[in-house]
């Protein structure tokens, strides 16, 4: 039964890696594909326009791919031709059908299970499907609830298409609700976090603050990893060895980080029996719910630490580049050098001198020149929001770009332009996902620090602004009837959506005049009223005006300047150890074929006391000695604060420690 309750918990994982895996690839999917709809659309379009059938044209030979028919076109010999990108009928509607259905059931069904499945502390396969089903239960019932009114619609209606299409629109309205909200962000926010990177003494400050709110929030990390750990001791010392329960505290106990087990390793009182009568014990409910505590706080402590790693690392190599800024040698010099070995590329091309050039001149203007770049597609991609309603004449710049093309035949273009397009509308909604914290609730860090909900929420995210982006985009190129108003071919990606005339103040309404307020958005943006308002409700945010961003600055100052000297005492402690090795040797076999050497010399004390006399060989008397004291060679740099060896003294004083046995002793202390 172990085995198979094994095997199931194995296959249950990986199907909550699967299910994220395959939201975030429908999702990026949909960039590739659909530009190569939009083309196959404009072949059969000027297929059907520049068909005519007649003697007196030219004898230039069209095909009309619909029917493999050939006709006589009006057109030079270059207007007709069938691109390597063209899908034959039938495949696109398919495709797009599973991948859309896909997506859907995934965001409004199965994501949200393995969400909870994910963060539930339960003990068995049985117990965390059921708490999902509970925490669920009022997020399936109001799909209910709407489905239900939809079904008597429909018996009023008795279409069935109608059904879908309205299950279609919602689901779109939600979405483009919330894509427009991350889109006027991410359209104002890249532009400037480009520009703000090419200012080197703004992203240091910048640095500053947010290591003073990393400390205080790996503080409290820390802090409740130890409340946690705490709880979790009592309740493994209360429980003793074969209570029915103590299997589910051996397996909160394999998730505690490797010091907190070993300081709660059981004693010898562990395995005694348990008495129901003199104890009380906590219930199973509870085990359960210490279960996820030590889960999420272990989660965090880790996250919080890796991103101060990261952090400091940002913030020494910002200061090496303000120092190198003024250096007229033109060579990068790192305040802690690397000790890996260096690859080739860092050998012979990025060298000391390129790698100079780069950091302190190329890159800020390179930075600027991707900015001003992407502010242009964003003010693009604003007027097109705000006018691509208008089809006489065409105010929309996307819709232009894609008319000219298709009146030249040039579907390569017509590709690369929507390829592009839809990239950069992506760029900007999913950038904002990947900004956007909840608290702790949702939050996706850098370096494989993100839990398993805050991925599958991510993924629900991708999986409902996606098919709302593309139609979306659709209608800013005038490729969406509904909204356009033209009788055109239709891709096949609108084909699925049914039409949505069913509603008509959803067709001619919302999704016309509410992405109007993209327009509102960025100029919000564009003056940090969010920053502002968060920042006056107590949530503390950068802000170069404000007194409090100001303290923030100074203290995470000092303590990026407390990790550097405490870096540097950690590397002068290894150089130290390094040079006593090479010039003694290992310490340790030193110390044991000197000691050796005594013993046998101690039935000549003669010889011996010439030897260790004063005229004799002194230094390595005192060699002997030092290597006694020091054999171990593991002390703990941080507490050599008074040391003379300290780096900020600028002392590097080796004779004292041959000194006196008195001084040799107090240094060693803490080995």
């Amino acid at each position: 039964m172990s085995g198979a309750a094994l095997g199931i918990e194995i296959v249950v994982q990986r199907m909550v890696l699967f299910g994220t895996l395959l939201a975030w690839y429908l999702c990026f999917l949909i960039v590739f594909i659909l530009p190569l709809d939009v083309s196959t659309v404009s072949v059969k379009q000027q297929s059907h326009n520049e068909i005519y059938i007649g003697p007196t044209l030219l004898h230039t030979h069209c095909i009309d791919f619909t029917y493999s028919v050939p006709f006589l076109c009006y057109s030079a010999p270059k207007s007709c031709y069938k691109p390597w990108s063209y899908i034959p009928d039938g495949i696109m509607p398919v495709f797009w059908r599973v991948v859309y259905w896909t997506s859907q059931c995934l965001t409004w069904l199965l994501l949200p299970f393995m969400q909870s499945y994910a963060r539930s502390g339960g003990f068995s396969i049985t117990g965390k499907i059921k708490t999902a089903l509970i925490e669920n239960a009022i997020y399936y019932g109001t799909y209910l609830l709407i489905f239900g009114s939809l079904l008597i619609y429909v018996a009023v209606h008795p279409q069935w298409y109608e059904l879908q299409t309205i299950g279609i629109t919602a689901a779109n309205t939600w979405g483009l609700f919330l894509l427009v909200l991350l889109l006027g962000y991410g359209l104002v926010e890249i532009p400037r976090s480009y520009w703000n990177g090419s200012r080197h003494g703004h992203m240091l400050i910048k640095t500053y603050f947010k290591a003073s709110k990393l400390m205080t929030e790996k503080a409290d990390a820390e802090e409740n990893l130890e409340d946690v750990m705490e709880e979790v001791r009592k309740v493994s010392e209360s429980i003793k060895y074969n209570h029915p329960l103590r299997k589910c505290v051996d397996t909160i106990l394999r998730k505690c980080p490797v010091d907190y087990q070993e300081k709660m390793g059981r004693n010898m009182d562990d395995y005694e029996d348990f008495d129901d009568k003199q104890n009380t014990y906590p219930s199973e409910k509870s085990l359960v719910k210490l279960h996820k505590q030590v889960i999420y706080a272990v989660q965090r402590h880790n996250r919080t630490r890796v991103q101060w790693q990261i952090l400091l690392q940002q913030a020494i190599h910002l200061e090496d580049v303000a120092k190198n800024e003024t250096s007229s040698a033109h060579q990068f010099v790192h305040s802690f050098p690397s000790t890996e070995p260096s690859g080739w590329f860092s050998r012979y091309i990025y060298t000391p001198t390129v790698e100079w050039y780069w950091e302190c001149f190329l890159k800020r203007w390179f930075y600027r020149l991707l900015s001003v770049i992407i502010t242009m597609f964003s003010v693009a991609v604003v007027w097109s929001e705000c006018t691509f309603f208008s089809t006489r004449p065409v105010l929309s710049l996307f819709a232009v770009f894609i008319q000219l093309a298709e009146r030249d035949y040039n579907y390569l273009y017509i590709e690369m332009a929507c390829f592009l397009t839809i990239f950069f509308l992506c760029i900007c909604v999913y950038s904002t996902v990947f900004r956007i914290r909840v608290f702790n609730y949702y939050y996706l860090a850098p370096h494989h620090q993100t839990d398993a909900y805050s991925l599958q929420f991510s993924g629900m995210l991708f999986c409902r602004l996606t098919p709302p982006l593309c139609l979306n985009f659709l209608g800013l190129i005038h490729m969406d009837s509904a909204i356009s108003h033209q009788q055109k071919e239709q891709t096949a990606y609108t084909s699925i959506m049914g039409s949505m005339r069913v509603l008509s103040f959803i067709a001619n309404g919302f999704y016309i005049y509410y992405p109007m307020l993209i327009l509102i958005l960025c100029i919000a943006t564009y003056f940090s009223l969010g920053t502002r308002c968060l920042n006056l409700l107590g949530f503390q945010q950068f802000m170069g005006d404000c007194e409090m961003t100001s303290d923030l600055i100074d203290e995470g100052k000092e303590l990026i300047r407390r990790e550097k000297r405490k870096r540097q005492r950690i590397e002068d402690g290894e150089n130290r150890r390094r040079e006593w090795k090479e010039r003694y040797g290992n310490p340790r076999e030193e110390y044991t074929a000197r000691n050796r050497n005594c013993t046998r010399s101690t039935n000549n004390a003669l010889p011996t006391e010439a030897k260790y006399s004063r005229s004799g060989n002194r230094p390595d008397k005192d060699c002997i000695e030092l290597l006694q004291d020091a054999e171990p060679l593991d002390f703990n740099a941080d507490s050599l604060t008074d040391d003379p060896l300290d780096p900020d003294s600028g002392r590097h004083t080796v004779g004292r420690y041959l000194s006196m046995s008195s001084s040799r002793n107090r240094i060693f202390d803490d080995v």
